[in-house]
This record gives C-alpha cells, sequence and structure tokens, in this order.
C-alpha cells in the first residue's frame, strides 16, 4: 500500500512468488540507501579535480562490484598512480557525506516496518566493510530494523559470490532456500542465485541488460512494488 493508501499492482511479468519466505535479505547501497548517486557525484569531483576526463560510464560499471574488482577497473583504465589519486579523492569526498548521513531511498523504512510487523526476520548483506555499513544503517536511521548484518570484509569471495548472503543466513539461523533477496544490481542478483535464493532486482542506476533478464528472476520498479509480491505469502501480523 502507497503512502496515499491505494494498493501498489504487481507488475505482470513478475511472477508471484510460490512461498512464504522465512527471511527477506536486503542488499544496502543503492537500494535503501541513496548511496549510488552520492558516489557517482563524489567521482566526478574527484575527477575534475585530477583534471582526468572519465564518462559516468566507467563509473556506472562499478555498481555491485567488490572494492578490489573496481579498483582493477581505473588501474586498467587511467593507471596505477591516477586510480590511486581517484581512490583518495573519492574517500575524501564521500567520507565525509557518509559521516553526516545519506539519504535514504523511497519506501525502505516503510517495507521493513512492514515485514517486522509481520515478525518476518531481515538481515541486510553488502559489499560494504562492516564498520562502514552500521555506520551507513545507523545514520540513516535503518539499523535498528535487522536482526543481522553480514558484510564484504567477513567472507572470502565477494558477489556475485554467494558467500555475504550465505552468511547473513546463517547469522538467522535460517535455511538460504527459504530466503527472498532484495537487490538493486546484477552482481548481487547473480550472487543471490549462487545462494539458492529468491531475488527480487530493484534496479537504481543501472537497468538490467539482457543477460541480466535472462537470468528469469523477478524484477520491479520499486520497492513498493516488491512488497506487493510479498504480501500475498506473508501473514497479516506476526504470530
Amino acid at each position: 500500500m502507497s503512502a496515499d493508501g491505494t494498493v501498489d499492482a504487481v507488475p505482470a511479468d513478475a511472477a508471484p512468488i510460490g512461498f512464504g519466505p522465512a527471511a527477506v535479505l536486503f542488499d544496502m547501497d543503492g537500494l535503501l540507501i541513496e548511496s549510488e548517486r552520492v558516489l557517482l557525484e563524489c567521482w566526478r569531483i574527484a575527477a575534475r579535480e585530477r583534471a582526468l576526463d572519465l564518462d559516468d560510464a566507467l563509473w556506472l560499471s562499478m555498481i555491485g562490484l567488490h572494492e578490489a574488482a573496481c579498483r582493477q577497473l581505473l588501474v586498467d583504465r587511467v593507471g596505477a598512480a591516477h586510480a590511486q589519486g581517484l581512490v583518495d579523492g573519492l574517500e575524501a569526498h564521500y567520507g565525509l557525506r557518509v559521516q553526516s548521513g545519506l539519504p535514504v531511498k523511497a519506501d525502505a523504512a516503510g517495507v521493513l516496518a512492514w515485514l517486522a510487523r509481520r515478525g518476518v526476520p531481515r538481515a541486510v548483506a553488502t559489499s560494504t566493510a562492516h564498520a562502514r555499513a552500521l555506520l551507513k544503517l545507523e545514520r540513516a536511521g535503518l539499523l535498528r530494523y535487522f536482526d543481522a548484518v553480514a558484510c564484504g570484509d567477513e567472507v572470502d569471495q565477494p558477489k556475485p559470490a554467494p558467500d555475504v548472503y550465505l552468511l547473513a543466513a546463517r547469522r538467522l539461523g535460517i535455511d538460504p532456500r527459504r530466503c527472498v533477496v532484495l537487490e538493486d544490481s546484477a552482481p548481487g542478483v547473480r550472487a543471490a542465485l549462487a545462494a539458492g535464493m529468491t531475488p527480487i532486482q530493484v534496479p537504481d542506476l543501472v537497468e538490467p541488460d539482457a543477460g541480466t533478464r535472462a537470468l528469469g528472476h523477478r524484477i520491479v520498479p520499486s520497492l513498493r512494488h516488491a512488497r506487493a509480491l510479498l504480501a500475498p505469502v506473508l501473514p497479516a501480523r506476526a504470530r
């Protein structure tokens, strides 16, 4: 149900979920927190400060990737010295934005509260390092909604490997096959599928390409629409 009291329709091409999930796992950046747009702004500033002419496509190609993969993309494009300078510049600008608190995505708190009222366990599974993830969630006012947080620096392999989602499920004590995942990025969707989970993709800055759509998962335009998919298979209230 949206803010005006109307019920959100399930997208016609999104298949119903055939089971009641025992938990819902969330990516963080670009799904719950408006970090991807802030990162893009900071990348642009860092590039201008270094007189580097870099188009947005480079930054957008990094969405959903682990830090090491992003750094390699930069090295391949501008060389190691410039890459390090860009990373340092990004950290200076983005770190200040994180400290002051990043915007929350529309409907994020509402969907989390809705799941909490229904007694559905919730966890974050993010590529972000643990300390920064907790800071982002706390400053955004979202940390209180989660029963567990699993982070990129706590696992061996980043997304699209399943490690961080499997860790989140393990911390909740729930079979991965009974988990629904909400994700914005293609690597995150692939990670959820590799973990044996059921992903619903809510794209942010990058729309799914043909290869991502071929994975056959559900894709919806907003968190409200993801909630509409979940509503028929969840209890009305916590038992």
